[in-house]
């Protein structure tokens, strides 16, 4: 189940209000699931009902399978109560339960004794089970016998399974509200402090070393922008409740858009301005940008800027041709101030992040990541966006160290987007210039037998994080959902970063609006996924100093360019003024006024007489 240390969960909720989705989407990473439907085939000429069975069971993946318990409502606790410890349960729902448990077929029934049978069968079930019900509780008392009966039945069936499962969800027009949580769920507060990090070997196939998420530690920041309620940075973001659970992080999760209207309207009042030249070029995206984020057609640049640097090995033939612990001695210098990419955001005002990751197993033999691990670090990547905006940061740029990271993400768009994973893989380089082929090969190879070994599991974004993505692709994911939540942008800089987006398309959507490219880098992987996601880079420097680094090279252009499209007035023609425009006060400056000139011989639709010289030539 996606929600660790919750082992029977409760999901209530009324009539059309998505109870059973939210449910399914509890146990999408389950291998396989056991499918209980509770529900009677009812009248065979109700197409009504029979259209929402078929609905229900369109939804289920072909891994799942299906046990019809209608005909005995008793049989529902045997099944409970026989379940092995590996397997994972789906109960929809007790309200069919209840409605056969009241058949007159299986009367006389003492209907007490069965709900009590079932809470027990729940509270000592080995198994993970998630069962569905309707919530009566707000609704008014039937006016029928009938319906008196099923309402009273239905709310004792509720409460008994509510106190035998470990959490309870209320699911109200889609938003889940957490009623019981369960006591082993994780605290908001991230884990102790790391491990120190381990270096692998290229041909290290050993077993991953359990690495635990440490405390989100920043480097002093710059001061918090102005908060006045006039600041566009003051504006309220989103902030969801589950993510101290970790079940805001499913697929299909609503998060916010950039606005759609400032954007365009920012570009437009580009061609306004008093600008000696043609305009801005391809650069007028920025602005769009930057306008669409924050909301307003008048962006200012980004002041406060944080950069988080990835540090997560992998290990095996992804990182064939690296040198063992070069990774961790980068990630060091950057926590010391030194390197290129500690020295270009000091030069920019920036703080500097290093975040370590778990390092990813072998991905051709094992899985990189287990579940947990996956969950762990999404939520952790959350929590460093969530911390980010708490404290001011206008603009994340997100890069990364690790031995191995440009195979996991050619191994990642070879499960998200069909790449061939030779065309992908950029060349690999030695410290001393040259080209490695041979580490190439043992690259693709390491690539191409991860995906043979997982042809037949599920694509879905937490299965390719856990199969082929690793730690720091998964933290990465985690960042660009959480800054999407809090309306923050993110400023892309290599592979990893562009197979987080990939992989937060399942999840959310939004997330690659809040992204922007500044630099391709002559990387293959980079290039197809901002083709596939949309993302035009800004400019084509091929810079090659370290992913985050490149973007750092960029940021003072875009922050100029937005200082200017915020400074430059209106032209004069259009009744601008400002500092940069002469004082019409002075006797020695006089705005022209443009008039047509009246033409001195028919144009090309006169119908008049020529009354120039023959010779063409016209008096001034």
């Amino acid at each position: 189940m996606s929600v660790d240390g919750w082992n029977t969960v409760l999901v209530l909720g009324g009539i059309r209000s998505g109870k059973s989705e939210f449910a399914e989407s509890l146990v999408t990473d389950a291998p396989v699931v056991r499918y209980l439907a509770t529900a009677p085939e009812g009248d065979p000429e109700d197409t009504e009902w029979a259209t929402r069975l078929a609905a229900h069971r369109s939804r289920r993946p072909g891994s799942w399978s299906t046990e019809e318990t209608a005909e005995d409502p008793r049989r529902l606790a045997d099944v409970l109560a026989s379940a092995e410890p590996n397997e994972t349960l789906l109960v929809d729902d007790l309200g069919g339960w209840v409605t056969v448990l009241l058949d007159p077929d299986h009367q006389p029934a003492d209907d007490v004794a069965t709900i009590a049978e079932l809470a027990e069968a729940i509270r000592t079930c080995s198994a993970r089970v998630v069962l569905v019900s309707p919530e009566v509780g707000l609704s008014p008392v039937p006016t029928t016998p009938l319906g008196r009966a099923f309402t009273d039945a239905l709310g004792a069936a509720n409460r008994a399974v509510a106190d035998a499962c470990d959490a309870v969800v209320l699911v109200v027009a889609g938003q889940p509200v957490w009623l019981k949580p369960t006591a082993a769920s994780p605290a908001p507060s991230a884990p102790a402090t790391a491990t120190a990090p381990v270096a692998v070997s290229p041909g290290d196939t050993g077993p991953t070393p359990e690495v635990q998420l440490p405390d989100v530690l920043t480097h002093p920041a710059p001061p918090a922008p102005n908060q006045e309620p006039g600041n566009p940075w003051a504006a309220p973001t989103m902030a969801l409740p589950m993510v101290a659970t970790g079940l805001v992080i499913q697929p299909g999760m609503e998060l916010p858009m950039p606005d759609e209207y400032t954007g365009p309207q920012a570009v437009d009042r580009l061609a306004t301005l008093d600008m000696p030249g043609a305009g801005l070029g391809v650069l007028d995206r920025v602005v769009g940008f930057a306008a669409a984020t924050q909301a307003t057609s008048t962006p200012v640049a980004w002041g406060s800027v944080r950069v988080l640097l990835l540090h997560g090995d992998h290990a095996g033939g992804a990182s064939a041709g690296t040198i063992a612990g070069d990774s961790a001695r980068r990630a060091t210098q950057a926590r010391a101030g030194q390197g290129a990419l500690a020295r270009l955001a000091a030069e920019s005002g920036a703080s500097l992040q290093v975040v370590d990751a778990p390092t990813a197993a072998a991905m051709e033999d094992e899985p990189a990541l287990s579940p947990a691990q996956v969950e762990s670090a999404l939520r952790y990547g959350w929590r460093l966006a969530e911390q980010a905006a708490d404290a001011g940061v206008q603009l994340l740029v997100l890069g990364a160290c690790g031995a191995g990271t440009e195979a996991a993400a050619a191994a990642v768009l070879a499960a998200t987007a069909g790449a061939e994973p030779p065309a992908v893989l950029g060349r690999v380089i030695t410290d001393s210039g040259e080209i490695d082929d041979a580490a190439w090969m043992i690259r693709c190879a390491a690539v191409r037998d991860a995906l043979h070994r997982t042809r037949r599991s599920p694509r879905g974004a937490k299965d390719v994080l856990a199969e082929l993505g690793g730690g720091d692709v998964a933290v990465a994911t985690g960042v660009l959902l959480g800054a999407t939540a809090r309306r923050v942008p993110v400023l892309l800089d290599g592979p990893v970063g562009l197979a987080a987006g990939m992989v937060s398309r399942d999840l959310a959507g939004q997330a690659r609006h809040w992204c922007l490219l500044a630099d391709h880098g002559g990387h293959p992987a980079v290039r197809l996924a901002a083709d596939v996601l949309g993302l035009t880079p800004l400019l084509d420097l091929r810079l090659d100093l370290g992913e985050g680094a490149n973007a750092l090279v960029a940021l003072p252009l875009l922050r100029s360019v937005l200082a200017l499209a915020a400074a430059l007035p209106a032209h004069p023609s259009l009744g601008g003024g400002g500092p940069e425009q002469p004082d019409q006060t002075q006797p020695d400056y006089a705005e022209p006024d443009f008039a047509e000139p009246e033409p001195a011989g028919p144009g090309p639709a006169s119908t008049g007489a020529d009354e120039q010289p023959a010779s063409g030539w016209r008096a001034g």
